[in-house]
């Protein structure tokens, strides 16, 4: 099991690495993300190559096959169920989940996850906003924004947020969540921070590096 869980931690590492940028994750960004050391990270992709897992080149970096994609999709799939099972059903907080999450979706059974679908009813996002993929890996997709890119007295919607749970805290304690109407009254020109006006209720600045970690759709 050890190896197992091991082995989807790297493809769901990779997959969300090379979602990002669209371009090969090198060894040493798979070492710090997963804190490990890069000797350790070659050893893995090695194996995982070998399982035609991913598509692995000494100093060009890596890349999932289609079959590694698929697995790394499933992962998540268990990964954003589970956590959209601790919130509406457990009571969890959002900045909560994701430590637990974590552990629940190396459980191997598909007929369990199968369950665990039908009985959420087929949650489309995570708590945090983060689509759940389908039981054959296809993900929906929507056109959001960084709340840092949106021009001055625009009015938005929060679609999802990063999973972070210090940033979690914040934004609960301001009365930020999925659904907030957030409208951009004035950008700083020294540090970039924004002033929000939140469900046109109350002021809050946040920092530049607050509103990148925002995703928003107008």
């Amino acid at each position: 099991m050890t190896n197992t869980i091991s082995k989807e931690n790297y493809l769901k590492t990779i997959l969300q690495h090379t979602t990002d940028t669209n371009e090969p994750v090198t060894t040493n960004d798979i070492a710090n993300t997963m804190g490990t050391k890069a000797a350790s990270v070659t050893e893995m992709l090695k194996k995982l190559s070998a399982q035609k897992l991913i598509k692995y080149k000494k100093y060009k970096g890596v890349t999932l096959t289609n079959s590694g994609r698929q697995q790394a999709l499933l992962i998540i799939r268990k990964h954003r169920l589970w956590e959209y099972f601790l919130v509406e059903k457990l009571k969890f907080r959002w900045d909560e989940i994701h430590e637990v999450a974590e552990q629940l979706e190396h459980i191997q059974s598909d007929i369990l996850v199968d369950r665990l679908n039908l009985f959420l009813e087929n949650p489309q996002f995570d708590p945090h906003g983060a689509p759940i993929p389908n039981k054959k890996g296809a993900i929906k997709k929507s056109e959001t924004f960084k709340l840092n890119e949106v021009r001055d007295n625009k009015e938005s919607i929060v679609k999802s947020v990063s999973d972070q749970p210090d940033l979690l805290r914040y934004l609960s304690k301001i009365g930020i969540s999925i659904g907030s109407k957030l409208k951009v009254i004035e950008q700083n020109s020294f540090d970039q921070s924004l002033l929000l006006l939140i469900n046109n209720k109350v002021k809050v600045q946040v920092s530049s590096d607050i509103a990148k970690h925002i995703r928003v759709q107008p």
